[in-house]
């Protein structure tokens, strides 16, 4: 029997914003796929570990390349989904960590893609995202009756026109953008 395939959301920060849902998940796991962006950075080991008993799981430490060059990214995705099926079908679960959401902007859900078209069975935990996390904390409302929400990363071509538009905007993967989109707000 082949095991299945968790996209597990550990929220923007705090565990304590993590979902009951995602901690089952990842005690359930006995394989934790952790990604990272470089050798020392894995915040979102670091936000389950303070959530869920990780003891006894396979850590399976993942390096996920951040660039522009497609064909680079796709390899590494490509690569990171072997290494995963192949616990999948020693039969064994296993959940990928993600910060926020996993259905935001989330290298997760390349690997998830994979792992599906490869014939596997996945799910993906929601989570609570950064933008509601502040909303909370601010104490106000993302939207009000009749106005947009709109999510969009910092490098969206049309970005000055959804900043002039009516309704919230989120911006997120803002990244070496960040000075750009910072002006963009004060114009």
């Amino acid at each position: 029997m082949k095991g299945k395939f968790y996209g597990v959301s550990v929220g923007p920060g705090d565990p304590e914003y993590m979902t009951l849902k995602a901690v089952r998940a990842l005690e359930r796991c006995p394989v934790v796929v952790a990604p990272r962006t470089d050798s020392r950075n894995n915040v979102a080991l670091d936000i389950a570990r303070a959530a869920a008993d990780l003891t006894n799981k396979e850590l399976l430490y993942v390096d996920i390349i951040m660039c522009r060059d497609r064909a680079r990214v796709e390899a590494c995705y490509d690569g990171i989904a072997a290494r995963v099926t192949e616990r999948l079908d020693r039969g064994q679960d296993v959940a990928m960590l993600c910060l926020g959401d996993a259905s935001l902007y989330a290298s997760q859900s390349n690997i998830r893609r994979r792992v599906a078209a490869a014939g596997y069975e996945t799910e993906t935990v929601a989570g609570v995202t950064s933008f509601c996390a502040c909303a909370a904390r601010l104490g106000v409302s993302l939207t009000t009756p009749r106005l947009p929400l709109r999510i969009l990363p910092g490098d969206y071509p049309e970005l000055a026109a959804e900043l002039a538009a009516p309704g919230t905007c989120v911006i997120m993967k803002s990244g070496r953008e960040l000075a750009g989109v910072k002006r963009l707000i004060r114009e």
